[in-house]
């Protein structure tokens, strides 16, 4: 049976060391990068994918998911080149990932989420639902970096990341794991495929008590995926479920000298602070092949996030309750039109609707010893967003492609703060226009030579997107103009690799005031990013393979916002100058498999002002060993931060730094059974 993923995945280029096999176009004219074994089909059929874009594509295969011991699934990105992790540790706000010289601190979410191609972010841009999935159902995790896809609109800002699950197959799986922090994790996975209908189950159950003191995590997450298609396979209809239920304690942040004389500690203030959160996701799908050339797809889903959650940031501080309730429905689809034609090389053309429908309520409360005694937020939003987008494939010559694209979004909503009984309309932001370009030209099968340009869009999320009196002047969305230049090589059938440069401007950049009252933003003004991009894979030997990605990344504040003007020519905050990954996967003999990866970021300004010391700045090395006992039964040993590295998140609370150290080693192992 052809799977959903089929559909997202097709014509993915393989192209990384250890152990993955490249499939050679005969002429290379696609940017992405792949790190990990994925099946993919090579049809040019169905829907446009992320391949047709001529930008930076990285894929990370399940060999890389499945093997990794995470206590959060953004922890999974940590391999993925130019992939910034913001980690709060902080409970269920854990953490973020973001990239393009965009930092993780939720005050600007500029990364799209998608789950098996569902939008799957929050009303802020932040990514709770990646904690719906187990990584043992993770088929592959791809990013879209720039600014040319037209597929999304709301939070693409700087591109998108899409988590594909495993559907159709036959097949049991299930793993234990038991590590340091007493660790626990129970995985287990299901495939039942007959001639027209598929289903796929996972389950998973994660308890640790975490590194520092009074940061216990408990969660469990479930999914059932069911799909039929008729026999003549034109067609296949499916119905996705996911939910997850967490509770977790939140060991608080320290001052300097705290975090550096006893980095395991939690203060007594912090004593109470956790909270609970309770997440489900429903979709449905519907692929149709309605001739030979033309293809449609459509999804429908409903979002729904609950959580209530303890916090104080500071000792002497108040404590507070924040409860978020949020559901979110949407549906999108897409017609795809594949021509003959004898006037082209190739010819394709995509277009797509879609819309989302948010109903959003943010409390806050002062309290003490979770026993409520104020009350300083209460606030309810809808906020509504349709787009609609065309595209094209032309390819005027067999070495050249060219891909027009043009997206609209526009933006509905009303607000109401029950607190002091107000209501408000949202910013009439117009029609919100996107153009976008991407060309590719192959020089053989070797080399290939793409650039882009193109679009996206920045609008403010909670209280901020609507107008703070009835007559107040609409605001302008903030708009984000990039683009890319790159080469993309594969001189020999053991090395391949990217190097690109590239470019991203907001006309008028706004962040969100975080732990504000009212859930306002405040303006930056014009910004800038800019970097380099280089990557290198290489498989040595038959057993050895290397790889080594390098993100180098300015950001700088063209035009400072009214608010602060004397920020102009400053960096932008938490946005470190480089990001370096790098490894080595060595087969040392036909069942022992060795690896070790090394993770490093730059410190970073703490605030816009750059009137503080940097922090943020580290050095990881992690290690694994992987033995098959059978072909069926597989042992893991994973040891993270092997040199017992001090490292560290940090924020600036008015004058105060508030750090947040990182794990120190740990060692985990685990049994994995197929049956």
């Amino acid at each position: 049976m052809r799977s959903t993923n089929i559909f997202a995945l097709s014509g993915l280029l393989l192209s990384y060391a250890a152990g993955i096999h490249a499939e050679i176009n005969p002429l290379l004219d696609d940017a992405s990068l792949s790190l990990g074994s994925i099946v993919v089909s090579s049809s040019q059929s169905g829907p446009l994918t992320s391949r047709s874009l001529s930008t930076s594509v990285d894929v990370l295969g399940e060999e890389r998911i499945a093997n990794q011991n995470v206590n959060y699934t953004w922890q999974l990105f940590d391999q993925l080149p130019g992939v910034m992790l913001t980690q709060f540790n902080m409970g269920n706000e854990s953490g973020k990932i973001s990239f393009r010289g965009f930092n993780g601190e939720g005050e600007i979410n500029a990364v799209k989420l998608l789950i098996d191609g569902i939008p799957s972010n929050q009303n802020s841009g932040n990514m709770p639902y990646l904690e719906l999935l187990t990584p043992l159902d993770i088929e592959a995790i791809e990013v879209v970096r720039g600014t040319n896809d037209p597929r999304y609109g709301l939070h693409n800002i700087a591109g998108n990341a899409d988590i594909l699950t495993k559907q159709g197959g036959n097949y049991n799986k299930a793993r234990l794991s038991y590590g340091s922090f007493a660790t626990r994790n129970v995985q287990f996975v299901s495939g039942i495929e007959t001639d027209n209908f598929t289903q796929n189950y996972a389950v998973s159950y994660h308890d640790s008590h975490r590194y520092r003191d009074h940061s216990d995590i408990e969660k469990t997450t479930f999914s059932g995926k069911w799909f039929y298609a008729p026999t003549n396979g034109r067609a296949q209809i499916g119905f996705i479920a996911r939910h997850g239920q967490a509770d977790a304690e939140e060991a608080g942040y320290l001052s300097r000298s705290q975090a550096r004389n006893d980095s395991e500690q939690s203060r007594p203030h912090n004593e109470t602070d956790g909270g609970d959160r309770s997440m489900n996701q429903f979709s449905a799908h519907l692929d149709v092949d309605l001739s030979d050339n033309l293809f449609w797809s459509t999804k429908a889903y409903l979002n729904q996030l609950d959580e209530d959650r303890y916090v104080t940031f500071s000792e002497g501080g108040n404590h507070n309750e924040r409860l978020t309730k949020e559901d979110h429905k949407g549906a999108l689809s897409t017609l795809t039109w594949r021509p003959d034609v004898s006037w082209a090389h190739e010819f394709a053309l995509m277009g797509g609707v879609s819309a989302e429908f948010q109903d959003n309520e943010s409390r806050r409360f002062i309290t003490e010893d979770r026993v409520r005694t104020s009350q300083t937020r209460d606030q309810q939003f809808d906020f509504d967003i349709y787009g609609s987008f065309i595209q094209a494939i032309y390819k005027p010559t067999a070495k050249l492609k060219l891909v027009p694209a043009y997206r609209v979004d526009t933006v509905r909503g009303s607000f109401d703060d029950r607190l002091i009984g107000s209501h408000r309309d949202i910013n009439d932001y117009g029609n919100i226009h996107q153009p976008k370009l991407s060309a590719v030209y192959s020089f053989n099968e070797k080399y290939a030579l793409y650039t882009n340009w193109g679009k996206t869009f920045q609008v403010a999320s909670g209280a901020a997107s609507y107008k703070k009196t009835v007559l107040s002047n609409d605001l302008d969305a903030s708009i984000n103009e990039g683009w890319e230049i790159g080469l993309k090589f594969t001189p020999t059938d053991w090395l391949n690799g990217r190097i690109a440069v590239w470019q991203q401007v907001a006309s008028g950049e706004f962040k969100t005031r975080l732990g504000d009252a009212n859930n306002d933003s405040e303006n930056i003004g014009e910004t800038e990013r800019h970097g380099v991009d280089i990557q290198f894979n290489a498989q040595a030997t038959e057993k050895l393979g290397l790889w080594i990605a390098a993100a180098l990344q300015d950001s700088e504040i063209r035009k400072a916002g009214s608010n602060a003007p004397l920020t102009k020519g400053n960096e932008i905050d938490h946005v470190p100058h480089y990001l370096i990954d790098a490894g080595v996967d060595y087969q040392a003999t036909p069942k022992l498999k060795l690896a070790s990866w090394v993770s490093a970021q730059d410190d970073y300004y703490l605030r816009q002002d750059n009137n503080t010391r940097k922090f943020g700045q580290y050095v990881l090395v992690n290690a694994s060993a992987s033995y098959a006992v059978t072909p069926k039964v597989k042992l893991e040993l994973e040891l993270k931060n092997v040199f017992d590295r001090y490292y560290e998140y940090v924020w600036l609370n008015g004058t105060d730094t508030m750090h947040s150290p990182g794990d120190g080693r740990a060692v985990y192992g685990s049994v994995q059974f197929d049956f």
